[in-house]
């Protein structure tokens, strides 16, 4: 039978849309397709979340270890315990941008878990400290490891999902963070019954038990994290025929190859609104997170007076929230909303404005108050579709796109390392006046923010249709479409061939 008398079922791109992939994007696609996705998933996706589960356990465990003993064996009675967070936040924000800039160079299954295995021994290392300087180094060189883990997973999600698939992984992600964070109380709790053990008291045993927990997933990760497409073999988990069918979905994307580094490409990047923007507006929806503030409202409550199990009992279902708002945004962005970020991102903004307004005002109904310390924790599932946003508006240029996301965490990163000191100081909890003012006004600025990303963003579609349609042949405007013609997101056909035949 003549190929192009065959149903294009099987190509990539020309699928016929049904309901099913309003429950999982895979399950209107051809055969082939669905079985690379699957893999893909299984790898980057599974993998990815792990590390990010170890990477957060990580990050809360000092704060556990400090009220579980630690506080006392190293006489952390002063700001101690603030100075080996700050040591963390350092080493965090000095190591994202070069970290990412790195992975566009060196293979991710290399680099993505070799971070792993530091940031792991190190948590071993913990265990052994002896006095305050010892911690403040080991956590500045975890933060160090630790800062290339989030924005470099958000760059490979980039690189291997179309627009109908990368929200709801880019959200996964995060919401597994936020399982993480629940999860963490849980493990202390538990790691407690240790403590004497070995001679060694509780908190120690908690590192050990992050160190092990991270430590299979990191050695995993070697073998089952895959590279970029454009660098990928066939030795690990996918065939040559799938590493191809990759490349084209990425160029039905238009989403670039790597390229070499040049001044005129940093100039180029440091030029464009897009650094800059996406930054800022990154910095305004996440900056509304300054402070335990929930925790703070139960412990001032007098009416009832709770207990301090269920002070650290209630704010857990903030987790639940960032976890399942998440995974939320992302189907009806990639579903319903055929892939449109920015309506989300403007619901998501005018929840935040509405709920810290109503904190501010703080003479409000008692139901309408707890229900506000809860909607709070929704801005964090918005960070996925904000990557994922970033990750399409950079898609000619995969070294911005690299330098953009982690550009976007670190700066955020920079701003929560001054901000809370000032609108969130301790003394004026619980009512936080000027936190609940500053977060309103973060919510009101993103409002006029993502108009202005959307428009640009809409312009630069509209010249690359153009260059698009000037770059085409002058016999491309005859009727029909050949049999490998398949459209790409620039609305432009672009020859790449048949990814998967009809199965006979």
């Amino acid at each position: 039978m003549a190929r192009d008398s065959e149903s294009t079922e099987g190509e990539v791109g020309s699928q016929q849309k049904t309901w099913k992939r309003h429950i999982w994007d895979t399950l209107d696609k051809s055969p082939k397709e669905r079985r690379f996705l699957l893999k893909l998933d299984l790898t980057l996706l599974t993998f990815g979340c792990l590390g990010f589960f170890t990477k957060f356990l990580n990050q809360t465990n000092l704060t556990n270890a400090f009220v579980s003993g630690m506080k006392e064996d190293l006489d952390m009675y002063g700001n101690e315990l603030n100075y080996a967070m700050t040591a963390f936040t350092v080493g965090y924000i000095v190591g994202e941008i070069p970290s990412n800039i790195l992975l566009t160079r060196i293979r991710p299954s290399i680099y993505i878990p070799s971070l792993q295995i530091i940031w792991t021994i190190l948590t071993f290392a913990l265990c052994g400290v002896k006095n305050n300087t010892q911690l403040y180094v080991l956590r500045f060189l975890i933060g160090l490891a630790e800062a290339g883990y989030y924005p470099g997973l958000q760059y490979m999600i980039g690189s291997w999902y179309r627009k109908d698939e990368m929200a709801k992984r880019a959200c996964i992600l995060n919401a597994s963070g936020s399982t993480a964070m629940l999860f963490s109380g849980f493990l202390m709790a538990g790691v407690t019954g240790l403590g004497g053990r070995g001679g060694l008291p509780g908190w120690k045993w908690l590192f050990i038990m992050d160190g092990v927990i991270s430590l299979p997933v990191a050695v995993a990760s070697f073998w089952f994290l895959p590279d970029l497409p454009e660098n990928a073999t066939s030795r690990r988990v996918f065939t040559d025929e799938e590493i191809d069918l990759a490349k084209r979905r990425m160029v039905l994307e238009d989403r670039k190859q790597r390229a070499p580094f040049t001044f005129a490409k940093v100039k180029g990047v440091l030029t464009s609104w897009h650094i800059w923007l996406l930054s800022l507006y990154y910095i305004f929806i996440s900056g509304t997170s300054g402070t335990p503030i929930f925790p703070q409202f139960l412990k001032y409550h007098t009416n009832p007076k709770f207990t301090v199990q269920q002070i650290n009992l209630y704010p857990s279902g903030l987790f639940a929230i960032q976890a399942v708002s998440a995974v939320i945004y992302a189907w009806i962005s990639d579903t319903f909303l055929k892939g449109r970020r920015w309506p989300i991102l403007l619901f998501g903004a005018t929840l935040n404005l509405i709920t810290f307004a109503s904190l501010a005002a703080w003479d409000i109904p008692e139901g309408w108050k707890w229900t506000c310390y809860y909607l709070a924790g929704q801005h964090v599932g918005l960070s996925g579709i904000a990557f994922t946003w970033a990750n399409e508006i950079c898609t000619d240029d995969t070294e911005e796109r690299a330098i953009v996301l982690a550009t976007m965490n670190t700066m955020v990163g920079v701003v929560a390392a001054w901000l809370p000191l000032i609108v969130w100081q301790q003394v004026e909890a619980p009512q936080y006046r000027k936190g609940f003012i500053t977060a309103t006004s973060m919510g009101a600025v993103c409002l006029l923010i993502i108009p202005l990303i959307k428009i640009l963003q809409d312009k630069e579609t509209i010249k690359r249709r153009q260059r698009g349609l000037e770059a085409r042949p002058d016999d491309s405007s005859e009727s029909g479409t050949a049999s490998g013609d398949i459209k790409g997101n620039n609305g432009v056909e672009q020859k790449v061939g048949p990814v998967d035949e009809k199965e006979q």
